[in-house]
């Protein structure tokens, strides 16, 4: 099964609040409240995407956090990395990794191109996008995908 785990389910729907609201600076523990996530948790991701620079904070009495980019410059593929790391369906997505069967595997190059098209359909959704309720992802499928690296 494929499955984000909770902090990086949290980091999007964090980001995602942020996004949604026209409110400058966000402190931690309005975050938690609005979110219902614990606040050790909330302080643990907003420090994460501070350090991986998909969020600034200002200190001090009136201070918080916020997008470092707008909405609409940020996506969930950005997001998703900060988190899980390099995304890959199959251990042969992997940078550097080697696989056993690779000298016999008849399918690589398809789970490759598999892989590339999740990558491009996650760099394709917004965080602003992410803010409306009646979003619906439009994905488009092709023949004949060139095997190159999506950055």
């Amino acid at each position: 099964m494929l499955r984000l785990t909770k902090l990086t389910d949290y980091g999007i729907l964090l980001m995602t609040r942020m996004a949604a609201s026209d409110h400058g600076l966000f402190a931690a523990t309005e975050l938690s409240e609005t979110t219902r996530i614990p606040g050790p948790t909330v302080s643990k991701i907003l420090q994460t995407l501070l350090h991986e620079g998909m969020l600034e904070s200002t200190r001090g009495a009136k201070g918080g956090y916020r997008l470092a980019r707008p909405a609409a410059e940020i996506n969930v593929r950005d997001i998703i990395t900060v988190f899980e790391g390099s995304i890959a369906l199959t251990e042969c997505n992997l940078d550097g990794v080697s696989c056993d069967q690779s000298e016999v595997c008849s399918t690589s190059d398809n789970w490759k191109r598999i892989n590339v098209a999740v990558l491009e359909a996650l760099e394709a959704i917004s965080l602003e996008d992410m803010t409306e309720q009646d979003f619906v992802p439009v994905f488009r499928l092709q023949r004949g995908m060139a095997l190159t690296e999506v950055h």
